[in-house]
């Protein structure tokens, strides 16, 4: 009996952990389920910007001090598993709180000291998260040839759509025979669940045998860390365009969190949440093979160019959906959309990040990456604000208007 490859047992371990934490990362994607959970909870704009917002910068912030710490260390595992595990054990706590709940007197609804607690527990469970990024990037670049990482990227969606879907359906299942409150209780535990066996699934991979050792020559502390990471900036120039491009990012997906919000004031319902969810996720599903094909094949630049002109369709469709009045085939085509181009996203950021980190440098890149493009996480609080004070409309052409940025930025990329 021929011995497996220990290669491919690692390529596909990972690609499986990935998968099964986009089935869980669905259970409280920050588009849907999140923002119709905080709108309804709050109906406050602002309540519904801060929650894409502070998953963002959670996911950021600790990057810097972890890249720092990981680089003196040999190995990089012990940091994922401490992120991974803690992020899975606070969406059980959300879970919890919203099952304790689902029993507040309806006299005193919406209960501030629900909305607050969910709220302050997204917040624990963003920072968390945050502490995954820097290992895992470090740990798959080592493990997955450059060559294999769209296809790895690819199969770790299209696995995790597949989950997705059939947690979309729990949703609106759940949404239609539960109290709301009992139902995204329910998804948030299926979330958690889902998390725990991707990370135990990650962790058996284990790292690289070619692991780098820990560098001697690195700066001894934080501040010279930084300025290292200023002085990369300055003279990198792939790495200053890519920056950019990622801030236009960032002020697209501004939107994100309000694509819902505009379904539900076009007449849609809570239960139609999890259709819409189901939608976004056929959308990435459907997606992975042309991502992964382009990536791998024509490269991380076409890729990341031919994203920036898909980011210009939700804004553009859903201006076009509210002035129709459309209702849910509209909607759900357009979150079929999103998906499609979250996923194009995710595989292009990290494999163009991974391409332009020199394999001795990965963490420290992969940190001040991060770190640098941290402020522009704010944009959808921002974007909470010209919902209250604007109109939602707003929102939408300013995200056209940074995803023609990008498409300009993506074109000086390619120029060399």
């Amino acid at each position: 009996m021929a011995r497996r490859n220990p290669e491919d047992t690692r390529f596909w371990r990972i690609a499986g952990a990935g998968a099964v934490f986009q089935g869980g990362s669905a259970a409280v994607d920050s588009a849907t389920v999140v923002a119709s959970l905080v709108h309804m909870l709050t109906g406050s704009a602002l309540a519904v910007g801060y929650a894409s917002t502070v998953l963002r910068l959670g996911w950021l912030l600790p990057q810097f001090a972890v890249g720092y710490l990981a680089e003196r260390t040999d190995r990089r595992m012990p940091f994922y598993a401490l992120g991974a595990y803690g992020r899975a054990i606070t969406v059980a706590m959300i879970g919890i709180l919203l099952w304790w709940g689902a029993d507040w007197p309806q006299v005193d609804w919406p209960p501030v000291p629900l909305a607050l607690g969910m709220l302050g527990l997204w917040t624990v469970y963003a920072f968390v998260s945050g502490v995954v990024a820097v290992p895992y990037n470090d740990i798959v670049g080592r493990a997955i040839p450059s060559e294999r990482r769209s296809r790895m990227l690819a199969w770790r969606f299209f696995g995790g759509g597949v989950l997705a879907v059939l947690v979309a359906g729990v949703l609106r299942l759940a949404l239609d025979v539960m109290p709301p409150l009992r139902a995204y209780a329910l998804i948030f535990w299926l979330g958690a669940v889902l998390m725990i066996v991707s990370a135990t699934l990650f962790v058996s991979a284990g790292e690289a045998a070619t692991a780098a050792r820990a560098p001697r020559d690195r700066p001894a502390n934080l501040s010279g860390f930084l300025r290292e990471g200023f002085s990369t900036l300055r003279q990198d120039r792939r790495f200053r365009l890519f920056l950019i491009f990622q801030w236009l990012g960032a002020a697209t997906l501004m939107a994100l969190p309000f694509y819902v919000v505009a379904a539900s004031r076009s007449g849609l319902g809570a239960a139609d949440v999890g259709t819409l969810l189901a939608a976004q996720t056929v959308g990435a599903l459907a997606s992975n093979p042309l991502w992964g094909h382009i990536g791998d094949q024509a490269g991380k630049l076409r890729l990341l160019g031919i994203v920036a002109l898909v980011r210009l369709g939700p804004p553009v469709l859903v201006l076009l959906l509210v002035v129709t009045g459309s209702g849910l085939t509209g909607f759900a085509v357009l979150f079929f959309l999103i998906g499609a181009m979250m996923n194009g996203v995710t595989i292009g950021y990290l494999g163009y990040l991974l391409e332009i980190s020199p394999d001795d440098r990965r963490p420290a890149y992969s940190a001040w990456f991060n770190s640098f493009a941290t402020p522009a996480a704010l944009a959808p609080l921002v974007g909470g604000v010209v919902v209250s004070m604007i109109a939602i409309e707003a929102v939408f052409i300013a995200a056209i208007l940074a995803a023609l940025g990008q498409v300009a930025i993506a074109a000086r990329l390619t120029r060399g």
